[in-house]
């Protein structure tokens, strides 16, 4: 079983995120997998990206940082921001068949596709702050163009959890339908899309990158703090507390 799989429906690309045991949380190797996912899908008209199971995505697997591996690491961290680096390229309109809980990197991975549709019972949200990370690659700049800078960092600052219908109201996503509605709902979009020139909408497109493009030189800083925290104190207790599913205890402020 591929880790992500690829079907076409018509000129429609359907790509999956296959690891349901782990909610969809992604590694280097399964990263890389998407990314030529996406760039082998250039000559659908549409492409659509989605989870097996309860989970859209988790984001990057937890367990590598409760024992990181700094080389392993930095390709995962990296390798996040190629994989929405290759949505925001694509020629093809990418949209989010969000099915279930999209968290830490899968919320960014929503953030960075062109459109959104949700399942009712799907949830947002960021974990980085929470598990001994940060939410660099969009979490902490780019939502707040969709969102606004207050509504951004309540959602990376406290890693709440929202419902569909919320992420809705706040402009993180495009509709929200019933679960088993989803991909007739997808379809339904992509169908539309179908019918516009696919000349003008990668115009369209590509011209929207603008702020995307502007928040880029953050990325990058953000990934070499995040890089050059592996290992920290707040990292491991971070992650090991999530996977024991217990509150971290964390050092980092001054005692009194």
């Amino acid at each position: 079983m591929s880790d992500i799989e690829t079907e076409r429906r018509g000129e429609v690309a359907w790509i999956r995120l296959n690891r349901p045991d782990r909610m969809n949380a992604y590694d280097a190797e399964m990263a890389r997998a998407l990314i030529d996912a996406v760039q082998n899908a250039s000559d659908a008209g549409v492409i659509v990206l989605t989870g097996t199971g309860k989970a859209f995505c988790a984001g990057g697997y937890l367990a590598n940082l409760s024992k990181p591996d700094p080389e392993a690491l930095r390709r995962m961290f990296y390798g996040s921001l190629n994989v929405y680096e290759a949505i925001r390229t694509s020629p093809r309109p990418v949209i989010a068949a969000v099915n279930g809980a999209a968290a830490g990197g899968g919320n960014e991975l929503v953030v960075a596709c062109d459109m959104a549709i949700a399942a009712e019972n799907a949830t947002f949200g960021q974990t980085g702050v929470r598990v001994g990370s940060a939410p660099v690659l969009g979490g902490t700049n780019f939502l707040s163009h969709s969102v606004g800078e207050k509504r951004a960092k309540e959602i990376a600052f406290m890693c709440r959890r929202y419902k569909a219908n919320d992420a809705l109201a706040m402009g993180l996503i495009n509709a929200v339908v019933p679960a088993d509605q989803l991909e007739a709902e997808v379809t339904r979009w992509a169908d539309e899309l179908l019918y516009m020139s696919p000349r003008y909408l990668e115009i369209a497109k590509i011209s929207s990158n603008v702020w995307w493009n502007q928040c880029r030189d953050n990325y990058l800083s953000g990934l070499g703090m995040l890089v050059q925290a592996i290992g920290s104190a707040d990292m491991i207790e971070g992650a090991t507390a999530f996977m024991e599913k217990r509150r971290p205890q964390f050092q980092g402020r001054a005692k009194k």
